[in-house]
């Protein structure tokens, strides 16, 4: 009789900004597909630990003029509107603070 092994297999997220981008122009597609107002630019962040996602949309808020488009603390997706140089600029900040004030290991933000 061959003998099993058992594994057993925990996930502990660090923190990490795993995608920080920018659409500077998306289409309307995307506004609908995503269920937000058109005619602005969409950042968009992937987070972990997931309430980060709290701690990231007050720091873009506060950063730059700008508005929440959706904010999701149980998978860590936080998605910023406004125009393309107040959205760079949300989450260039919210990257260098959690970088910086938190320790975390991020992403480049990247822009399409």
């Amino acid at each position: 009789m061959e003998k099993l092994s058992r594994i057993i297999q925990e996930s502990v997220p660090g923190k990490q900004v795993t995608i920080a981008h920018v659409i500077a122009s998306p289409g309307p597609e995307i506004h609908e597909r995503i269920g937000v107002p058109s005619g602005e630019s969409i950042g968009i962040l992937t987070l972990s630990p997931e309430e980060t996602a709290i701690i990231a949309a007050d720091v873009a808020s506060k950063a730059a003029s700008v508005s929440i488009g959706f904010l999701d603390r149980f998978t860590g997706s936080v998605v910023v509107l406004g125009d393309v140089q107040s959205v760079e600029t949300a989450i260039g900040e919210v990257v260098r603070f959690l970088h910086d004030q938190m320790g975390f290991c991020c992403a480049e933000v990247t822009r399409s």
